[in-house]
Formats: structure tokens, sequence, C-alpha cells
């Protein structure tokens, strides 16, 4: 005759080891403003996560306090590095995988597809990826063409013929580059890598992102000045 297994009974707070007067406790202070909690709330992490751990504890044997305003090493980390440093990334792998990768032998082709996939990473990868590190300020959005935090068709056509117009802008820039280099030596040529290209990409995204950031700045201002006027 086979034994059947008793499994012990528990209630939910024992199974998942609810701390119920901490939760009195903010109830309590939530009806009434003028709540006073009983004792001193303690900001250890043993105390706060209830687990007694090695790792809670220093290497002076002290105890190691909660801090939910704590930044991490990436928020530490300037805004404008983070958005300078994914763009150059980005731009640098699109050379390295369509410009390097593509057997396209003509130069406009070669711009064009080139322009079309930056604009497809930057409208599905880049964009989404700021909005996702960005908080209530919108720090992210001098980085971006077309800020918007809403999905739209017409931002992913914009986005294609955008870059294909930054692309040719990175195009003038290799020309200038090379024929500075012809002045010294005419046998001499640069050509794309993704180094260099990320930085130019770079450079000629951001001057057009300050060109549209400067009108929509000067409308606005132009806008209150108007307001302020007809009051």
């Amino acid at each position: 005759m086979s034994k059947k297994k008793k499994f012990k009974e528990t209630t939910i707070e024992d199974f998942y080891d609810l701390k119920l007067e901490h939760v009195d406790e903010l109830v309590a202070a939530l009806r009434d403003e003028n709540y006073e909690p009983q004792g001193e709330i303690s900001m250890n992490i043993s105390d706060c996560t209830g687990v007694d751990s090695p790792d809670n504890v220093t290497k002076k044997g002290k105890q190691k306090q909660f801090d939910p305003y704590k930044r991490d090493w990436l928020n530490r980390i300037p805004t404008w590095i983070k958005a300078i440093f994914i763009k150059w990334w980005f731009a640098g792998a699109i050379c390295w995988f369509i410009d390097i990768g593509l057997p396209l032998a003509d130069d406009f082709d070669r711009m064009i597809v080139t322009g079309m996939v930056l604009g497809l990473v930057v409208d599905i990868l880049i964009n989404p990826l700021f909005h996702f590190m960005e908080s209530d300020r919108k720090e992210f959005n001098p980085y971006m063409m077309f800020p918007f935090p809403f999905k739209a068709f017409w931002t992913f056509f914009t986005n294609l013929i955008y870059y294909v117009l930054v692309m040719w802008c990175v195009s003038l820039c290799y020309e200038g580059l090379n024929a500075l280099i012809h002045l010294i030596n005419p046998d001499t040529s640069w050509y794309m890598e993704p180094l260099l290209f990320g930085v130019f990409c770079v450079i000629a995204d951001m001057a057009f992102i300050g060109i549209k950031d400067l009108i929509v700045y000067l409308v606005k201002r132009f806008r209150k000045k108007e307001s302020a006027v007809n009051v």
C-alpha cells in the first residue's frame, strides 16, 4: 500500500513571508496625516529584505544600507556621451556590414542603400532605445531628429529620407578629406572604414539636428512674443 505524501498547508502570508505589521503601518500612515511610526525605521538591507546574508555586510562588519535613490554606473555617464557613442557605434556597424560587406560597385547606390539602412536602424533601434533610457526630462530629445514617443508611419519614411541626406553629407566629407590628401600625395586616398565613417555620420547628423532645434526654438520664441503682445 503506497503512502500518500502529506503537504503542509500554510497561509499565504507564511508562504511569502509578508511583513503584515509594516503593511498596517503604511495603511495607517496614508489614512492619518499626523501618524508617526513607532520606533526607528531601519534602512539595513537585511532588515528591509528579511534575509540575513553575508553580502549585506561590508568588509568592516557594518550593515549595508538600502538606498532607493542610488544611481548605477550607467546613469553617472553624461547623456551626451551615451547618445553620441550609440550613434557612432551603430553607424560604424552599418558601414562594416553595408559599405564593406555588400558588393555595391556604384557609389550612388551604396549611398542610397546605406542611408536607408541607417534610417531603418534609427527608427527601429536607436530612437526606441533613447526613449527607454530617458527620464521625464526627455534629455535624449536633442539627439533625435524626430523625437516623437509614438510610432507613426510618417516618421519611418522621413527617417529613411533624412539619413540618405546624412549619407550624402558623409560622402562629401570623404571627398573633401581626399581632396586635402591629394594636395600632399595625389596617389593616396582614404577609403570608407567604420571608425571615421561613424565620426562623419555623427557630425552631419548632429549638425542637422542642431539646425532643427534652432528653428524650433526661434518659432517658439516668436509665438511667445506674439501671445504676449496680444494679451
